[in-house]
């Protein structure tokens, strides 16, 4: 959320800034509360200075005076006068934070600014798109051939749009998971936690799906509880309403979990396959650091998001989101797309974002300043490292061979009892 001072003082620059992410905001009623409760406080002040003054000099009166004198019944109405002011300036407080909570964060400067995905920036590339003789096939066609992921049944159990991973596919992904928080918790120093996967409300707004993105989440019936849609939510507000010492900062923590979304808006999109599905499992990198070091740590969490794949030795690349591609919440975005030859397209497996104080002020989260102690608002970051589903899409696709079996690649044998390929049995 942005703060309220910085958007009254600033109107110009929030229009340019939404302009640039091709959002049409009408600010004309955001003034206007904001000039209403201007003129609410400083009536509000000016009528609690005269009373206070008033109260000043019914003091001085002698006891047997001060019941009789005609600055207690003024005082009186002023008082309710007060009480009406103070009704109203809660009133358009909570209307100004509402207003404030469908504002998107502001692009960083270092953000290209675009009308689409046409426009994001290729920042770098790694390894080579593997060559066939033969025409690669798609992962869901692999892996219903090799028996190792059944969507009908999937389907039959729940419905569109969730999967049935059996053997060996559902070995890698527990096998993915291990590699991935290992890999970040001994070489990279984010500390593992397994944190609740349904949350209250107040979490969710926290991090900026409520109220925006309501539709796309899983409610419990009767209950204000969600199912997480990414671990970014719980791992996020295990500080929310706390300080944090400046020596403790950067906190690393990586975080295991299954994701829930509706994916509403996505009708037809990935109908087939792991792309896009319900639930699915992923690994996620979170930081907290002082404002200072914030990009530092961005490109850092970025690059140990990337190893991940250096490891498996798929060809990826790392694209900078341009203003109108950027999510709700974040100042910049990195997108790591993985090349997938079955489908001849990158597709994303991880989003890294700094957002900045933008989460933190929603959910309270502050630290003591580097040498003046001073309280501010810390810096969130966070990224997948990976989506393990699309992990998994990605092996299939780039180390299948022409019988239609499936290399698993060496970093991932350890964790799969030495099988060194999936194959028809």
């Amino acid at each position: 959320m942005l703060g309220l001072k910085f958007v009254s003082e600033n109107l110009e620059l929030i229009k340019e800034k939404l302009a640039l992410r091709k959002m049409k905001v009408d600010l004309g009623a955001f003034f206007a509360m904001v000039e209403e409760r201007k003129a609410l406080l400083q009536e509000s002040e000016s009528l609690k200075y005269e009373k206070n003054q008033a109260s000043a000099k019914i003091a001085k009166l002698p006891p047997n005076q001060r019941s009789q004198s005609p600055l207690i019944a003024d005082m009186r109405k002023v008082s309710e006068k007060i009480k009406g002011l103070d009704a109203r300036l809660s009133d358009v407080d909570a209307d100004l934070k509402d207003v404030l909570m469908t504002l998107p964060n502001l692009p960083h400067s270092s953000v290209p600014a675009g009308d689409g995905e046409q426009d994001n920036v290729v920042v770098r590339t790694w390894g080579e798109k593997p060559e066939f003789g033969f025409t690669p096939k798609q992962h869901f066609e692999l892996g219903e051939e090799l028996g190792i992921l059944d969507f009908e049944r999937g389907a039959k159990i729940t419905g569109a749009r969730f999967t049935l991973q059996c053997g060996l596919g559902a070995r890698m992904e527990r096998a993915l998971i291990n590699l991935m928080l290992d890999v970040h918790t001994t070489e990279h120093g984010y500390t593992e936690v397994l944190p609740p996967f349904i949350v209250n409300d107040t979490t969710m707004t926290g991090t900026g799906q409520l109220p925006k993105f309501e539709d796309d989440l899983f409610k419990l019936e009767g209950l204000n509880y969600y199912l997480i849609p990414t671990a970014e939510v719980p791992v996020t507000n295990i500080y929310a309403g706390e300080i944090l010492p400046a020596e403790e900062l950067p906190k690393y923590f990586a975080a295991y979990t299954p994701c829930f979304r509706k994916e509403a808006g996505s009708y037809g999109k990935d109908v087939r396959g792991l792309i896009r599905q319900h639930q699915f499992n992923k690994v996620e990198l979170v930081k907290f650091c002082a404002q200072e070091d914030s990009y530092d740590e961005l490109e850092k969490l970025l690059r140990n998001a990337e190893t991940i794949l250096q490891m498996l030795g798929i060809h990826y690349r790392v694209v900078n989101l341009c203003t109108a591609d950027l999510g709700f919440s974040a100042a910049k975005t990195y997108d790591i797309e993985v090349w997938l030859p079955g489908q001849n397209a990158y597709r994303e497996i991880s989003s890294c974002s700094n957002f900045e104080d933008f989460q933190a002020r929603r959910a309270n989260i502050r630290c003591k300043g580097k040498g003046d102690n001073k309280t501010r608002l810390v810096h969130t970051i966070n990224g997948s490292g990976l989506a393990v589903g699309r992990t998994l899409v990605a092996i299939l696709e780039n180390f299948q061979l022409e019988d239609g079996s499936v290399i698993i690649p060496d970093v991932l044998r350890k964790y799969t009892g030495g099988v060194e390929k999936i194959a028809l049995t």
